[in-house]
């Protein structure tokens, strides 16, 4: 009886990930000044983290959060680890995408989306404007003289993704939609976080909902999660890619950007190591913490 679970959970995925593309793209704006571009039939699509950005973005806003007593630090313990687990092994293990699916963005419910809007521009200023990088921004802008219309794609909440973007001059964005209720968040999710085969699914909304050719349009990204967005458009480009997705890029001839010095990407790839570690090390004393008290 156990075979037919898996094939199960596999559709339960891909139909959270076409509701979550669904639900990015109802929720994309557009900002009045490009409602009428050049260039109707292509546009370009960015992910964020390590490609417009230094980093995750989420990572920056729950720091911003947290100093600002937001949540405690267990809950952001607890959904950092999920997450990093989430980004590191993909969808491999469905019953691990669930728990961290239902935990991600959890520690924002019962706040307002005003609330996380107007702390998300602080926290922009504050921790996320210089890091981006200048060679992606340039890149974006190339599209947008061009008269394009540029959104970004990202899994962090859809309300800092649009505050990115905004603040970038760029046509929208499509990001993880969080659930809310009379404007407080709930702390559930609409579907799937917009990752992997989600991202892809809001580029095909967001293209049927606005008429584009994706022969026509170009996708960027740093990572191999993000081969489902990339393998739709006819312009595909790696920014600072990962192994995987260098590798596949040069395979398939497509064009690779890395705007990061030797130094700073072996730096990087030694930091996010770190991170890693602590934070399964943080969790794992954490759970021998609880585990000790339980016997006391």
């Amino acid at each position: 009886m156990s075979p037919p679970e898996k094939p199960r959970r596999a559709s339960n995925l891909q139909r959270r990930s076409k509701l979550a593309g669904e639900a990015a793209a109802a929720a994309a704006e557009v900002e009045t000044a490009l409602d009428h571009p050049v260039d109707t039939d292509s546009a370009a699509f960015f992910d964020v983290d390590n490609t417009v950005m230094q980093g995750a973005s989420i990572f920056h806003l729950a720091r911003g959060l947290h100093r600002r007593e937001f949540f405690t630090t267990r809950e952001i313990l607890g959904a950092a680890w999920k997450q990093a687990y989430f980004r590191i092994v993909g969808v491999e293990d469905p019953e691990h995408v669930a728990d961290a699916r239902s935990s991600a963005l959890s520690f924002i419910a019962g706040h307002t989306v005003t609330e996380l809007e107007e702390l998300g521009e602080e926290i922009f200023d504050e921790a996320m404007a210089h890091r981006i990088w200048p060679g992606t921004r340039a890149l974006a802008q190339l599209h947008l003289d061009e008269g394009q219309r540029v959104w970004l794609v990202t899994a962090a909440p859809i309300e800092i993704a649009q505050i990115i973007a905004r603040r970038l001059g760029l046509t929208g964005a499509m990001g993880t939609v969080a659930e809310h209720e009379n404007g407080v968040y709930t702390g559930r999710l609409v579907g799937e976080m917009l990752h992997g085969p989600a991202k892809a699914e809001a580029v095909k909304a967001l293209a049927a909902r606005e008429g584009l050719d994706l022969a026509r349009c170009s996708a960027y990204s740093d990572s191999a999660n993000d081969l489902p967005m990339l393998s739709l458009v006819g312009d595909p480009v790696a920014i600072n890619p990962d192994a995987t997705l260098r590798a596949h890029a040069r395979q398939q001839g497509w064009r690779i950007r890395d705007y990061r010095t030797g130094r700073k990407a072996a730096r990087a790839g030694l930091m996010a190591a770190a991170l890693a570690g602590a934070a399964a090390g943080t969790v794992a004393a954490g759970m021998a913490l609880k585990e000790r008290r339980g016997h006391s």
